[in-house]
C-alpha cells in the first residue's frame, strides 16, 4: 500500500486523457506531489481531511429528528447526549465518510482537487487507512452510547460510504444512485436517529410523520447533491463517472436539480397542509421562493454559480426542515 506511482504528473495526465482510467476498477497508487507550498499543521491538515463543511447537514438532520420527537427542548442543547450526538454526526461519522471518499477518489482528485491531502501528498495512504479505521470504531462506539440502534445506523452509514466511493460498485458513477444514497445518509438516517435518541417509546406509527418528511427532503437533497457535482465534471467525464452534469450537460443537470429541490419541499409542505398544520405549511412553502429565484442564475451558469447558490439557498432549505420538524412536534397528540 506504500508503493508509489513513479510517473511524472504530466505522464499521469496524458495517461488519463487517453482514457486509461477505464472504469476505475484498477486502482493506481497516487504519488505525493506536494503541489501546495503552504505548510499546514497536523491538526489543520486532519481537519481539512474531515471536510467540516459537510458535517452541518447531517448534524442539522439529527437536530430536526430530535425536535420531531416532541421531547426535545432548549434545555437539551447543553446535555451530554446532544453534545455527543453532534460529535457523532459531525466530525466522527460524517468525517469518516469524507475520509473514505477521499481515499477511494484520490485518482479523480488529481484532476478535480489536486491539493486535497492524499493526492497532494500531505497524507500517505497508510496514515489515511489508520485514521479511517480508528475514526470508524470511534463513530460506532459514540452511536452505541447514545442508543444501541444508532450504533447500528452508523455502521449502515459507513457501508453506504463504501458503496458510494469504492470499486467495483462505486455508486457515484451510476447516475442517480450515488446522489440518492448520499441523500439517504445525510437526511433519513440522522433524522430517524434524532427521533430514536429522544423518544424511548418510539413505534413505526409514531415515526411515520418523520419518515414522510425526511423522504421528501431526501428528494430535495438529491438535487443539492447534483449541484455539488459541477465542480468535478471535467474529471468525472474523463474517468467515466456518470453524474448528471457529465451525462446530461451542465444546464440540463441544473434544471433537473432545481426541479428535485423544489419538488421535495413542495411535497413536504403539501403533507403539512394535509396534516392540518397550515401555518407551518405556508412557512415551508414560502421558504422555497428565494431558492426558486436563485435557480435562474444557477441554470444560466452552473459551474460558476454552484458555490454561491449553495451558500445562500441552502439556508432556506434547512430552515424549511426545521419548520417541518416543529410541525411534526405540534402534530403529535
Amino acid at each position: 500500500m506504500t508503493e508509489l506511482d513513479s510517473r511524472t504528473p504530466s505522464q499521469r495526465k496524458g495517461k488519463t486523457e487517453t482514457g486509461a482510467f477505464g472504469s476505475l476498477n484498477v486502482r493506481k497508487l497516487v504519488a505525493p506531489l506536494n503541489r501546495s507550498t503552504e505548510t499546514l499543521s497536523k491538526l489543520a491538515l486532519f481537519i481539512r481531511f474531515l471536510k467540516p463543511v459537510t458535517w452541518i447537514p447531517v448534524m442539522w438532520s439529527f437536530l430536526c429528528g430530535a425536535v420531531s420527537s416532541g421531547r426535545f427542548g432548549w434545555e437539551n442543547l447543553i446535555e451530554s447526549k446532544f453534545l455527543l450526538a453532534m460529535l457523532l454526526t459531525g466530525p466522527l461519522a460524517t468525517g469518516t465518510c469524507q475520509m473514505l471518499n477521499d481515499y477511494f477518489d484520490r485518482d479523480l482528485d488529481e484532476i478535480n482537487e489536486p491539493d486535497r491531502p492524499i493526492p497532494g501528498g500531505a497524507i500517505s495512504l497508510r496514515d489515511a487507512t489508520i485514521l479511517i479505521a480508528v475514526w470508524s470504531v470511534l463513530s460506532v462506539i459514540a452511536g452505541y452510547l447514545i442508543h444501541p440502534l444508532i450504533g447500528f445506523y452508523v455502521v449502515i452509514g459507513i457501508i453506504n460510504a463504501h458503496l458510494y466511493s469504492a470499486n467495483p460498485i462505486k455508486l457515484k458513477k451510476r447516475l442517480w444512485l450515488g446522489n440518492i444514497i448520499v441523500a439517504l445518509s445525510y437526511l433519513i438516517i440522522p433524522w430517524v436517529a434524532g427521533e430514536i435518541a429522544y423518544n424511548p417509546g418510539l413505534s413505526l406509527d409514531s415515526l411515520r410523520p418523520s419518515l414522510i418528511i425526511a423522504a421528501m427532503y431526501t428528494i430535495a437533497s438529491t438535487g443539492t447533491m447534483t449541484i455539488n457535482d459541477f465542480k468535478s465534471v471535467d474529471g468525472d467525464r474523463l474517468a467515466g463517472i456518470r453524474t448528471l452534469p457529465a451525462v446530461f450537460g451542465e444546464t440540463n443537470a441544473a434544471i433537473i436539480a432545481a426541479v428535485l429541490i423544489n419538488l421535495g419541499q413542495l411535497l413536504a409542505a403539501a403533507w403539512l397542509f394535509i396534516a392540518g398544520q397550515t401555518l407551518y405549511a405556508w412557512t415551508a412553502a414560502i421558504l422555497i421562493v428565494p431558492q426558486f429565484l436563485l435557480q435562474f442564475s444557477l441554470v444560466r451558469s452552473p459551474r460558476t454559480m454552484d458555490v454561491r447558490y449553495n451558500a445562500i439557498a441552502q439556508n432556506f432549505l434547512v430552515a424549511g426542515m426545521l419548520v417541518c420538524a416543529l410541525a411534526i412536534k405540534a402534530y403529535r397528540p
